[in-house]
């Protein structure tokens, strides 16, 4: 605090100057009731002006933008709103930049004042005092007295008064600025759930066991630019679409509403797949602005012969694997919305007891250690987990991209029939819903992996996650009722699947999720334990609301793989 400031308080304090402190309770009460400074603003610039027997009072802002210092608000009888200052112009630059109160006794001999105003409008500035409006945040703009009606200049006591009446001024446009940015989040938040949920609904619903296309979307950000859908044609085919937006935020995802339900259009009338994606291409091209562009791959799959045919956008490599070998299939045209007149070449394969993976660029891009996980990552995830069952291969391989760094939405889209396999049955039993039953199924189930070649290590690890999953369906999902739990176990190639059922009330998957670990409270820390240990997990109610199966799946090479 300065001297002169708090020589004010003092006089205040005695009596001499209680008008002061009494405008300042003034002005401080008013701006903090209201957040609507387009009334309290201007009542408080007219009191301070009218108690410092000001001509003229002004506020500038800083525009972050632009580095300027705009006028906001004004008093007196130039109006001065929309004027814009470099901020090493006039008084208010300088008090800006400086971070100082500064006073001005005559401005016709100070090169600093800004004198462009006079020469237009004819006032005469012949003294001013500018004070910097601060905040925890930095400086936002400068408070400014023009010419004392007595006709005697601004002084120290003046700049003091000054400086008092401006710390409310900044907190009450700061804690507004804060305010309405809060409000502006609140309606994006709801934008974005809004969109959200749309590309939800806009995705395909999971199909029974047994049909061949399986996909998985993972969102890097709130929302997606990514999409998948597959459909039924009248004739026995199934068409399926691939896409990825370019771009991020609401836009993308408007346009990526608009591209999925455009290419799900056109491939329901059966076109061939090039010609799908040529009428989608020039819709997009005379309505896509702003450099947005769709990558994308379409195509339709034939069960009864095995017949895929396709055709691609700027969409990544196609992968088929079959027998312990890739083969790759480009996309050869352009992302859609780009080129007019576009053709699309057509590729054509027999899928037999293959897979044909589709993957977004955020799969590549998906960054493992320093680098990104490329090509040769996404084929020796695939090689890793080839034996086991489409379903249980698209989690555990969602599964380890969840573990790494995603930069990009992700979305896998697998083709493949169902093959025959020989999922063995190592446990089954079921249990009442009880801490002291959990003993005999440790038991059991020890003995169980035992006989599977499991390691100790990984046995016990193993052990103790369906240990805790099982307290927390007698914990919360009976919750002191009672009822029984069933625990499944079986090998589907190097993949040891665990299932727990029960017939407690449905239980939101969205509810359950691993704890902040910053926390500092005791327990909890099952579903942590489940979810670092286990390569995935997933949580669903029965149908009917009633009972729960929860799923957990870990590779674990059969004893003779690891011999």
């Amino acid at each position: 605090m300065s001297a002169t400031t708090a020589g004010l308080l003092v006089r205040a304090a005695t009596g001499d100057d209680a008008r002061a402190f009494a405008l300042l309770a003034e002005l401080s009460e008013a701006l903090a009731v209201s957040l609507d400074l387009r009334r309290t603003l201007p009542f408080a610039l007219q009191r301070i002006a009218d108690y410092m027997e000001a001509e003229a009072a002004s506020l500038f802002l800083l525009d972050e933008e632009t580095a300027e210092l705009e006028c906001k608000l004004c008093i007196g009888p130039i109006d001065l709103r929309g004027l814009r200052l470099r901020r090493d112009q006039g008084i208010v630059g300088h008090s800006l930049t400086d971070k100082a109160v500064i006073i001005v006794a005559d401005a016709s001999s100070d090169p600093r004042v800004y004198k462009r105003v006079d020469e237009q409008t004819g006032f005469v500035t012949r003294s001013l005092v500018c004070v910097p409006l601060t905040t925890a945040k930095g400086t936002i703009g400068v408070l400014e007295l023009i010419n004392k009606r007595s006709g005697e200049p601004f002084d120290a006591t003046d700049a003091g008064i000054l400086r008092l009446l401006a710390a409310p001024t900044a907190m009450a446009i700061s804690n507004a600025r804060l305010a309405n940015d809060l409000v502006e989040q609140q309606r994006l938040k709801r934008e974005f759930d809004l969109a959200r949920r749309l590309q939800k609904l806009l995705l395909p619903k999971r199909r029974r066991a047994g049909f061949p296309l399986l996909a998985v979307n993972l969102p890097a950000h709130e929302i997606s630019g990514d999409f998948y859908d597959y459909f039924d044609l009248p004739d026995g085919r199934i068409g399926f679409v691939v896409g990825d937006v370019a771009g991020k935020g609401l836009d993308a995802a408007l346009l990526m509403t608009r591209a999925a339900s455009l290419l799900r259009w056109a491939g329901k009338d059966g076109l061939a797949p090039g010609e799908w994606l040529r009428r989608a291409n020039e819709e997009l091209c005379q309505t896509t602005h702003g450099g947005r562009f769709v990558c994308a791959v379409v195509g339709y799959y034939t069960r009864a012969t095995g017949d895929v045919v396709m055709a691609g956008a700027g969409f990544p490599p196609a992968l088929f694997y079959q027998a312990g070998t890739f083969a790759e299939y480009r996309s050869d045209g352009p992302p859609l919305g780009i080129v007019v007149g576009q053709d699309f070449h057509e590729t054509r394969l027999r899928l037999g007891d293959g897979a044909l993976y589709f993957f977004s660029d955020g799969v590549t891009d998906v960054r493992k250690g320093e680098g990104r996980l490329g090509q040769d990552g996404v084929r020796a995830l695939i090689e890793h987990y080839a034996d086991a069952s489409p379903e249980v291969r698209l989690r555990a391989m969602i599964s380890e991209l969840r573990q790494l760094r995603l930069v990009d939405d992700t979305t896998l889209l697998l083709l493949e029939e169902t093959r025959a396999r020989a999922a063995v049955l190592l446990l089954r039993q079921a249990f009442p819903a009880e801490a002291e039953r959990l003993r005999a199924m440790r038991a059991d189930l020890r003995l169980a992996l035992d006989r599977a070649g499991v390691p100790a290590d990984l046995r016990d690890r193993l052990v103790l996650a369906v240990d805790e999953a099982c307290c927390n369906i007698i914990r919360h999902a009976y919750a002191g009722g009672s009822g029984d739990i069933v625990l499944s176990l079986h090998r589907d190639g190097d993949v040891l699947e665990f299932e727990l059922r029960d017939d407690a009330p449905g239980v939101d998957p969205e509810r359950v999720t691993p704890r902040d670990l910053a926390e500092c409270r005791a327990g909890g820390l099952g579903v942590n334990f489940i979810d670092a240990l286990m390569d995935g997990w997933r949580l669903q109610p029965r149908a009917g609301g009633v009972g729960n199966v929860l799923r957990m799946w870990k590779r674990c090479p059969a004893a003779e793989e690891t011999a």
